[in-house]
């Protein structure tokens, strides 16, 4: 499968994810795929980076594998080795590595999304989200982005809003 193809099965998914799970009021970005990356598509785009939200995999360093998926606003730090550690129970944990990330996701960076993650896999969304009219979140691959209100984040199942899951950028 060439990547093309395997970026039109993610979008795909993405698209069925938000209709089955009756998103509301979303937006389809298409973007060109070197903008991928977030502060790169809002300087591209317009948009401000406290409106953007990154999806970024955890991986256990110790132990058994465990992973988790966190969502955050662009402008914040995740707070993986306090708040994040303790939320999956392992002793040391980092940001998974892009080919981690492909691994378990099959997506790349700069398209990661909570919206197609393998069911089994913890979702936690800092509670600032909440605070947002509307986050931008990736759509499964470089070439889009999705806009919508962070609420609706609430229907994706196993999601939990966390207090405390990123602190602000010093």
């Amino acid at each position: 499968m060439t990547s093309s193809d395997e970026n039109h099965v993610l979008e795909t998914r993405v698209r069925s994810v938000l209709h089955d799970l009756a998103i509301a009021d979303w937006e389809w970005i298409s973007i060109d795929p070197k903008y991928g990356d977030t502060a790169d598509f809002c300087a591209q785009y317009g948009y401000d980076l406290p409106h953007s939200a990154n999806t970024i995999i955890v991986a256990s360093k110790r132990g058994a594998a465990a992973y988790s998926a966190c969502i955050v606003r662009a402008c914040d730090r995740l707070d993986v080795n306090r708040r994040v550690r303790r939320l999956m129970g392992v002793s040391r944990a980092s940001f998974a590595t892009p080919k981690e990330t492909r691994e378990l996701t099959g997506m790349m960076i700069g398209g990661v999304t909570a919206m197609a993650l393998p069911e089994d896999l913890a979702i936690y969304a800092d509670h600032r989200l909440l605070e947002m009219d509307y986050i931008i979140l990736g759509a499964g691959s470089r070439s889009a982005k999705v806009k919508m209100p962070p609420q609706e984040l609430s229907k994706l199942p196993g999601l939990e809003f966390i207090e405390g899951l990123s602190l602000p950028e010093d």
